[in-house]
């Protein structure tokens, strides 16, 4: 059979598998066997044990589980409705400065626990009746705090560029950087477009603003910038050249733990048990993915389906750019039904050899994908986020929180349009501190 065709019928079976409810590194597994058994016999089977446990001997892989407790231990605490009080205070003047604040702490507790739904949960829980007792739409409440929840996969530390890096063996350090500038041009377009809706509605109560005394805004910070100090201590430990990313993860990992324990009286010791079993459950859920994902590029590869596509693709007479623009099609709609963990896993060992053909640099490439992945956490039908926010707040219509996020969607495609403009923003800082790459 033709290779493309080949490739055809396993996209064709993948989806199918994934779409009857089976876990993906299940499906993943179960697609890679039957197409190795086919085509390449029962004796193909022996090496999918050493592919998939090679698969996972990374050290790199370290840093998956430690970023992992670092966000629950975080996610556990009050930690997310501190930053919403502090940024509450200090932003409050401003008309219609409770939904930035919103924003604004969804973008430091992302960067903390590097988990969109923890984001959703931590900072929805405290932020959405606040801003529906103060007149904001239903709307904007939700879907502001569903969008500024995306942000956990793209600010550093970022488990999904982590992924990334070891899908397609990038620099870790690189792709954190060039999360920073994209991450703080998402925010900034959220907040533009959150001010805007705000004034434009002319509700009085909307408009107003609660005044804080000096001792209020400051007596709240103590409880905040330990996290923001362990947030920049992981940054410079990691470029500094102190430590590797997964030695600076377990450090970060074990700093939020005593820091919870110390500042938010995290003792009881089913409550540590209660983080350390979550944070162990999605760790190996992630490494299973890993793993399975290892097999089935594997399976692509032997049935040089891998190559036959780079091959085609690199044959064909188009502008790169309308290329571009079909990839990140491809990349929404995998997005709206697939975890961003899975679409990376199974699309960049395809994609990498076809973007870098067409002269695509793969770090930038690793934020666009992101930030595609990013659009399908606030669209159905999957859309993870807007789950979370019905459960915060089950009387607001999941039809509602949807329409709040779709302003927020198109800010995200505007930030594809600006990077696919202006590649510096995501390669410029990774070059600035690490060096140029040859």
């Amino acid at each position: 059979m033709d290779p493309l065709t080949l490739g055809l019928l396993v996209a064709l079976f993948t989806v199918g598998v994934l779409l009857s409810g089976i876990s993906v590194a299940a499906g993943l597994l179960v697609v890679s066997a039957g197409f190795l058994i086919v085509f390449d016999g029962m004796s193909s089977l022996s090496l999918m044990p050493e592919i998939f446990f090679g698969k996972l001997d990374n050290f790199a892989l370290l840093s998956i589980p430690m970023f992992i407790i670092m966000g629950a231990a975080i996610a556990s605490t009050r930690a997310g409705a501190d930053l919403y009080e502090a940024l509450e205070r200090w932003l409050t003047r401003m008309p219609g400065g409770l939904v930035v604040s919103n924003l604004g702490a969804c973008a430091l507790f992302s960067a903390m626990s590097g988990s969109s739904p923890a984001t959703c949960a931590a900072i929805g829980k405290m932020g959405i009746p606040e801003m529906r007792k103060r007149g904001y739409p239903d709307a904007v409440a939700a879907g502001s705090i569903a969008a500024g929840g995306t942000l956990g996969i793209l600010i550093p530390p970022s488990v999904t560029m982590i992924v990334y890096g070891i899908a397609t063996e990038t620099s870790i350090g690189r792709l954190f950087l060039a999360g920073v500038i994209p991450g703080l041009l998402l925010v900034l377009l959220f907040m533009g477009w959150s001010l805007y809706s705000t004034w434009a509605s002319g509700d009085a109560r909307v408009l107003r603003s609660t005044p804080y005394t000096w001792r209020q805004k400051l007596e709240i910070l103590p409880r905040v910038l330990p996290f923001i100090a362990i947030i920049l201590g992981v940054l410079y430990a990691m470029y500094g050249g102190i430590a590797t990313p997964s030695e600076t993860a377990a450090v970060g990992a074990l700093l939020c733990l005593l820091i919870a324990m110390v500042i938010y009286k995290l003792w009881d010791p089913r409550q540590l048990w209660v983080v350390l079993r979550d944070s162990t459950r999605e760790s190996v859920m992630i490494l299973f993915i890993i793993a399975a994902a290892g097999v089935f590029s594997y399976m692509l590869s032997s049935l040089f389906i891998t190559q036959s596509i780079a091959a085609w693709i690199g044959e064909l007479e188009v502008n790169r750019w309308v290329l571009m623009a079909l990839i990140n099609l491809f990349l929404l709609v995998a997005g709206f039904f697939l975890p961003p963990v899975a679409v990376i896993l199974m699309a960049a060992p395809i994609l990498l050899p076809i973007i870098t053909t067409a002269g695509f640099d793969p770090i930038w490439f690793a934020v666009v994908l992101t930030i595609n992945m990013e659009i399908g956490l606030i669209s159905p039908p999957v859309g993870l986020n807007l789950y979370v926010i019905n459960g915060i707040a089950p009387d607001i219509k999941l039809k509602t929180i949807l329409m709040g996020s779709l302003p927020y969607v198109a800010c995200m495609v505007i930030a594809i349009v600006l990077l696919c403009l202006f590649p510096g923003l995501a390669v410029w800082l990774p070059d600035f501190v690490m060096g140029a790459e040859i």
